[in-house]
């Protein structure tokens, strides 16, 4: 195992200018479970390929455990990939697949053996060993992978989408596989998805990239409760934040001909001025249900989904949204796109069993504590109450 740190990493492709990667500064804990995530180009999977050694790093430097592994060929460093699209040998069987790296490496046989033994024990393959992988499931597949790596016992995984070819219900039976597999062989871990879900729950920390900058990274619950700026906000949490044009003045933040209002200390600290507001769709409550104190909001219902555990309610406001843009990035202000002649469409989820109806109107009250501000010329963070651990 071992710490893997990256300084001022960047990549340029083609002599162009353009940075796919863009100055890098990463640490990575030995143990470390580390989750990179962000939009399609966002640079994350180009930075996996560069710690393991299969692009060249433009500028910057690449340590694993105490070695400079920058100019290392990808078998001098040390590091064992998992791939999206698993790719296995279809003529070898789990067996023979699992113990290639072995193989290659000389390894005496009977060692061989008891490693690829306890490996596909550790995984429930046992059965399937002498099965070539077209006899196999997806997720077992995904299994036999995991395998050929975990059998090498190297510094660190290195995993790029491991799960997006597998079904709903398989992914989340292998994200739990993968938890209870870091825990138990505690292997320093980087993995890429764009999965913001997976991010957040198989993450010891995640490092939200966006245009081949790192944004924030930090403990998937500080990324949630105190996003560093609106994209980050934007982007972690589903549904997703709701992220307004508005405006605070006069103890109260307005945003079209809505406004709610702040505490004292809310008011004081965000100071007189334009903002991006966000509201977390949790952080809507049915009325009725909820602290008489907290400002309220009449809305009208245009979507209601039924999800069994709780409720979407999706409405309008004739307010300014900004919203995040197909390369996740936000523009308009400086920093964000209008949802121009529309309006606003945002997110409330409620509680099950509270009744709602498309078109019949309905109060909902407003957790104005927990409402977020940003900067509305660069998007980032304007804290709000004292900075306590989260």
């Amino acid at each position: 195992m071992a710490a893997i740190k990256l300084t001022g990493v960047c990549k340029e492709y083609d002599g162009s200018g353009a940075l796919a990667v863009d100055g890098v500064d990463l640490e990575i804990a030995d143990g470390e479970f580390m989750v990179l995530v962000g939009p399609s180009g966002c640079g994350k999977s180009t930075l996996l390929r560069m710690v393991a050694g299969l692009e060249d790093v433009s500028d910057g430097t690449i340590e694993i455990g105490d070695r400079d592994v920058t100019d290392l060929e990808p078998r001098d460093r040390d590091v064992a990939m998992v791939f999206q699209n698993y790719a296995l040998y279809p003529h070898l069987t789990v067996r023979e697949n699992i113990g290639f790296g072995l193989k290659l490496r000389k390894t005496p046989k009977t060692e061989m053996a008891e490693r690829v033994e306890r490996v596909a024990g550790s995984l429930g393959l046992t059965e399937y060993l002498d099965r070539k992988p077209a006899q196999l499931s997806g997720g077992q597949r995904q299994r036999v992978a995991m395998g050929r790596a975990m059998v090498r016992q190297p510094a660190a995984y290195l995993m790029d989408e491991p799960l997006s070819n597998l079904d709903a219900k398989l992914r989340v039976a292998m994200r739990a596989e993968l938890a209870r597999l870091h825990e138990q062989l505690g292997v320093t871990t980087i993995y890429v998805t764009h999965d913001q879900v997976e991010a957040m729950t198989l993450g010891s920390r995640v490092a939200v990239l966006r245009g081949g900058i790192l944004q924030q990274c930090d403990r998937p619950e500080v990324l949630f409760e105190r996003p560093a700026n609106a994209f980050v906000a934007g982007f972690i949490g589903s549904p997703s934040m709701n992220l307004l044009e508005a405006s605070v003045d006069g103890g109260a933040v307005r945003f079209g001909s809505s406004s709610l209002a702040l505490s004292e200390q809310v008011a004081g600290r965000v100071g007189t001025r334009a903002v991006i507001l966000g509201i977390r769709p949790t952080d809507f409550l049915a009325a009725a249900d909820a602290d008489p104190a907290l400002p309220r909001m009449r809305i009208v219902p245009d979507v209601v989904e039924r999800l069994g555990s709780e409720i979407h309610v999706i409405f309008s406001l004739d307010a300014s949204q900004l919203d995040l843009d197909g390369r996740g990035g936000l523009t308009g202000t400086r920093d964000a796109q209008l949802v121009g002649g529309r309006g606003a469409l945002l997110t409330a989820r409620l509680e099950a069993g509270i009744p709602v109806e498309v078109g019949t109107p309905l109060e909902l009250a407003v957790r104005s504590d927990r409402l977020h501000f940003f900067a509305r010329d660069s998007g980032e963070r304007i804290e709000t109450a004292a900075l306590a651990a989260v």
